[in-house]
């Protein structure tokens, strides 16, 4: 071990009780935060790649049924969970699989612009779930931001108020009694700023990740119900 190693880990261990709490507040937030930067990566990563996949193959499908087989396959994409909420919708109105080219306008209960509002309603619910998903656990990561500066910086504190007093008690207040305390203090300060920022990096960096796949899912939401009420004109003047 190092002397600058071996004068940490002194530190750390002869700190008192209160910052040993901070430090340890601390290291949870830490472990917790990296945590959910790793899982909510991969999850958001995989999310992106699978929601392009699967708007390519749907703009390549024949009809609709096509499509919901194709995006069966890709339940990691947000998207393909969208258009299968809004296909499923669509489906309690008609018989068989259901083509774009051959779109009825609806049943005698479900006109068609009854059959619009109710496909905006479940795509409108859809993408609501889907950022409520997308966004689970990130808050936590504003709060580390935000929470781990003050909790070191009251350690901090802490510290030196202990340290104050050790002078009051010894009657000294040479660099050789001081600093020990100072510095012990000033880990927990330390700490706070590695706890935080990561976490607010990590946090800027997803939720700019959701903007992003909100865009897609609100624009294949557009485009799917131009698409439905495309045919249904279509069919209506046939």
């Amino acid at each position: 071990m190092s002397p600058e190693s071996a004068g940490i880990f002194h530190m750390l261990t002869s700190a008192g009780l209160v910052v040993k709490l901070v430090l340890l507040l601390l290291l949870f937030f830490s472990i917790t935060s990296w945590a959910i930067m790793f899982i909510k990566y991969r999850y958001i990563r995989k999310a992106h790649h699978s929601s392009v996949a699967f708007i390519d193959l749907f703009w390549q499908c024949r009809n609709l049924g096509d499509a919901f087989a194709r995006a069966r396959s890709l339940k990691a994409s947000p998207v393909a969970r969208l258009f299968m909420a809004g296909y499923m919708e669509i489906k309690k109105t008609g018989e068989g699989d259901l083509d774009p080219a051959s779109l009825k306008p609806g049943t005698d209960s479900m006109p068609g612009f009854q059959l619009m509002g109710s496909v905006k309603r479940a795509l409108r619910r859809s993408i609501d779930v889907e950022l409520r998903r997308l966004g689970q656990l990130v808050p936590f990561l504003a709060t580390a931001g935000n929470t781990a500066p003050f909790i070191g910086l009251f350690g901090t504190v802490w510290g030196i108020m202990n340290t104050f007093r050790g002078i009051g008690l010894s009657q000294s207040a040479s660099l050789a009694v001081v600093a020990p305390g100072i510095s012990e203090a000033l880990i927990a300060t330390a700490a706070g700023l590695a706890v935080a920022i990561p976490a607010v990096i990590a946090y800027n960096y997803f939720i700019a990740r959701i903007r992003v796949l909100d865009s897609e899912l609100q624009g294949f939401a557009a485009d799917f119900l131009n698409l439905i009420e495309r045919d249904l004109q279509r069919n209506k003047g046939a």
